[in-house]
């Protein structure tokens, strides 16, 4: 079997259409929380396609109050990437006890062998199994679905704009009301190249981008479909008005930072509260690459007052 592309540092891409993907390191789910804060479990959401999640749980001693809900989706292009990586799951019950709240971390299908809307079914379905759990699942016994946030990094910042999208335009899950969202440095695209992508010494960058939209994209798709051109989805006025407030995180060195610049921006032109937050000097996904950094505990400060403004 033959090698038909590759991003060596991340993926090889197989002629059978699959990947082979770098193993990371990953962390296991503990009952134990007496060092750091937090307990974690691993559950099914869905056995037959399969979807899971790992939900972080903060120690509350002697609260009996109900706590937010933050259900976040992992980033990696949507070709890779898990809830497991030891920087997801260090950030993500570190955030938890931060922010008091309770976090459900989706582990999606992954292209180019499920390509989208694949990722997006799977991370809708989660907000579907929190509806059907929470009277049943003893780790949502506090679970305020009330306030229900969507959160994500890269692709995962994607994938909540288009979730997002979902709930609104079906008008579904009523169960489950989404608050907010807050997108760190999310991934999207166009066939016209933005400034930061016609720069020199981005080739590499551009490449990769191009090459990850090419094996998620529906075949004979480009990358003016709406689901990696914003801009090209159609929403009514009432639509837009029902859009959740969002906060997008940027990073200063990151290749997408001008991406999410205008992504914020176009919220805006449509009536959406939204807010821009820039790390600066920091890269692509810092905050899971180095999760117990000062900048990383700067986020989950930012995150934390997002979300306890609801």
């Amino acid at each position: 079997m033959s090698f038909i592309g590759e991003a060596s540092a991340y993926f090889k891409v197989l002629s059978d259409g699959s990947i082979k993907r770098v193993e990371w390191e990953s962390a296991p789910a503990s009952n134990d929380s007496s060092s750091n804060g937090y307990k974690s479990k691993d559950v099914i959401i869905n056995s037959t396609k399969p979807i899971s999640a790992r939900i972080f749980l903060p120690d509350v001693p002697g609260s009996s109050g109900r706590l937010p809900v933050l259900v976040y989706f992992h980033g990696g292009g949507f070709c890779l990437g898990s809830t497991t990586w030891f920087g997801y799951h260090t950030f993500l019950g570190d955030f938890a006890v931060a922010s008091q709240s309770i976090v459900l971390s989706v582990d999606y299908r992954h292209a180019p062998e499920n390509r989208l809307p694949i990722a997006y079914d799977d991370c809708y379905s989660s907000l579907e199994w929190l509806s059907c759990q929470v009277s049943s699942e003893p780790w949502l016994e506090r679970a305020d679905l009330s306030r229900v946030f969507l959160s994500g990094d890269s692709a995962g910042g994607n994938i909540v704009h288009n979730v997002a999208l979902r709930t609104i335009q079906e008008q579904s899950c009523d169960q489950v009301k989404i608050k907010g969202l807050l997108l760190i440095h999310p991934f999207f695209g166009s066939e016209e190249r933005i400034e930061k992508e016609r720069a020199g010494g981005e080739a590499e960058n551009l490449a990769l981008t191009d090459w990850m939209w090419k094996l998620s994209l529906p075949e004979g798709s480009n990358r003016d479909h709406y689901w990696c051109n914003y801009e090209m989805a159609e929403l009514s006025r009432a639509e837009w008005c029902r859009f959740p407030p969002a906060v997008v995180y940027v990073a200063g060195l990151d290749f997408l930072k001008e991406r999410g610049v205008m992504y914020a921006a176009f919220l805006e032109k449509n009536g959406v509260e939204v807010k821009l937050v820039e790390a600066e000097g920091e890269k692509h996904v810092y905050h899971m690459l180095h999760p117990e950094s000062e900048a990383t505990r700067l986020l989950q400060k930012q995150m934390s007052e997002f979300i306890h403004n609801f």
